[in-house]
């Protein structure tokens, strides 16, 4: 494949956004790779309101509508990080034969989704009481619309290597993520088909946030192509981003 025919679309995971892309980004782009980075709804700077935010699918709409607008032919690269791993599944199983491969960057990499309470045990951060923050948007008994990192947590949780800096940066872009909404990703199909496209999974081996062994899970249960290792936090982009770079243009 011809470089500068590459097309690399990077999907944010929980809180984040298009922004938190912006080194993979300078990297791809300077070695002659076509890079997109979307907000996903009520992600960076989409203006959708994280709590009414009801569905998956309107959750995920921004990616849809992208991979549907590709000319004829066109196929793309799919990068997911965190939960933006379950929008990663969900354009592979509405969009198959216009993604050339799926990486997942210490992310969520379940065939089908969150079906069944092993999956979002495997596929979704536990975290304390104590360290997040709840908004309740819909009625007083349904579950929360929106959690949040409280503040003094997100460093060790998301970037405790990363440069200081850009934690702090991290901390003034971040939003609560829909929990309610990503919490329904469920698809249906075939993983025969979903197979077709080449997965490559990096794992970050000093992860808080979605920790080793949750990784190990996914991918004893669903082989990728490729299994990557990377020794950092959850934010490789952050923490390492010539080594994530590295690391994916070695395995196109």
């Amino acid at each position: 494949m011809g470089m500068a025919k590459e097309h690399f679309v990077l999907v944010h995971g929980e809180g984040h956004g298009a922004w938190c892309w912006f080194k993979l980004r300078w990297l791809l782009e300077g070695s002659g790779y076509r890079v997109t980075c979307i907000d996903l709804a009520g992600g960076g700077v989409d203006p959708t309101d994280p709590n009414t935010v009801q569905s998956f699918k309107q959750y995920d709409k921004p990616l849809m509508d992208l991979i549907s607008t590709l000319p004829e032919g066109e196929k793309v690269i799919l990068v997911g990080h965190g939960a933006g791993g379950l929008s990663v599944i969900h354009a592979m199983h509405e969009f198959v034969d216009r993604i050339s491969q799926a990486f997942f960057v210490a992310a969520t990499m379940l065939p089908f989704g969150l079906q069944t309470d092993e999956d979002k045990k495997d596929g979704l951060p536990t975290l304390p009481e104590n360290e997040i923050e709840l908004t309740f948007g819909a009625a007083a008994d349904d579950p929360p619309t929106t959690v949040a990192l409280r503040l003094e947590f997100q460093r060790d949780r998301l970037s405790q290597q990363s440069p200081e800096e850009e934690s702090v940066l991290a901390s003034m872009l971040m939003r609560p993520w829909p929990a309610a909404a990503i919490s329904t990703a469920s698809f249906e199909g075939d993983d025969e088909r979903l197979n077709r496209v080449k997965r490559i999974f990096i794992k970050a081996e000093r992860d808080h946030m979605l920790n080793p062994e949750q990784q190990d899970s996914m991918i004893k249960k669903w082989p990728p192509s490729e299994v990557l290792v990377i020794d950092t936090d959850h934010s490789p982009f952050f923490s390492a981003p010539e080594q994530l770079f590295n690391l994916i243009a070695k395995s196109l």
